[in-house]
């Protein structure tokens, strides 16, 4: 979930059962794959940051993959999201965005079962605003950390992803480390993309080296040409960004609502999701090529 659109939804016992079972699907191919997971603490300028590191079988090195997580942040479902790709040949990181306030999970999962967003969406904001004070300080810190590894490849570009609110951190992460990100998609990630604001993602287009996709959600873009009647949609709008800035991008409305990547949540649509990650493995083959 984004936080501009913490009004959106709650998430649903159901779901979060049927999702669990899917989530123990991967995790057994994961560790059939011979992924080893282990937790780790990573140094910031604003403390430590706790986080899931997942690494595939085999010798290496690997190409490096981060995770930007939703507004619920390192929960089952990242790790399940995390085990799976290192399963496809990636050392995978997935930090906690609110170490500075709670470490993950944010919610246990029968809080994040019954959440509503419009009555309890004040509960988040004393994490929320943490999060945010230093997002290029966190990402560096997180990024160095994961390309210091043995196991990741120096020659390879590294991947980063992100869903809902950590679409944006996608494009932010991006031009921050230009030098090493390669290839890079967001998952889901609203209408914070593109603003009138001078601090907007997308005017980030220029700085960014890396192979970019942008999935969007249906209902994210319906929204979008509500709130813009008569422009372009915003894939649209952000195709024609990152081809002005000479590093033409992906974008790509699926037929599914806001969050359906994720595995725990009522919106999610295994038949979409599993169209969304083998587009990111797509989109990662090619920007981390060495």
């Amino acid at each position: 979930m984004c936080d501009s659109d913490i009004n959106r939804r709650a998430f649903t016992a159901a779901s979060i059962a049927a999702g669990a079972a899917i989530g123990a699907a991967w995790g057994a191919s994961a560790q059939a794959a011979g992924v080893k997971e282990s937790d780790v603490t990573i140094k910031t300028a604003d403390g430590e940051t706790d986080a899931a590191l997942y690494v595939p079988a085999g010798k290496g090195p690997f190409p490096g993959v981060v995770i930007f997580t939703d507004i619920f942040g390192l929960r089952p479902a990242f790790r399940d999201m995390g085990k799976r790709l290192a399963s496809n040949g990636y050392v995978v990181l997935v930090p906690n965005p609110f170490y500075r306030t709670k470490k993950g999970p944010l919610l246990t999962a029968e809080e994040q079962a019954s959440f509503n967003f419009a009555k309890d969406a004040a509960k988040l904001q004393p994490h929320l605003g943490p999060a945010n004070s230093n997002f290029n300080g966190d990402a560096n810190a997180w990024i160095t950390y994961l390309d210091g590894l043995p196991q990741v490849s120096k020659k390879n570009k590294l991947a980063v992803t992100g869903y809902c609110m950590g679409g944006p951190r996608v494009v932010q992460a991006s031009a921050l480390r230009a030098d090493r990100v390669g290839a890079a998609m967001a998952c889901h990630p609203g209408n914070a993309l593109i603003t009138k604001n001078p601090d907007s993602p997308h005017l980030l287009a220029p700085k960014i080296k890396a192979k970019t996709f942008f999935a969007i959600a249906q209902n994210d873009a319906a929204q979008w040409a509500m709130q813009h009647a008569g422009e372009p949609g915003i894939d649209q709008q952000l195709k024609a960004a990152y081809a002005a800035a000479g590093n033409p991008a992906g974008a790509e409305v699926y037929k599914a609502a806001h969050g359906w990547c994720l595995n725990d949540g009522a919106a999610w649509n295994k038949d979409e999701a599993e169209r969304a990650f083998t587009q990111m493995l797509a989109t990662f083959k090619e920007g981390t090529a060495a």
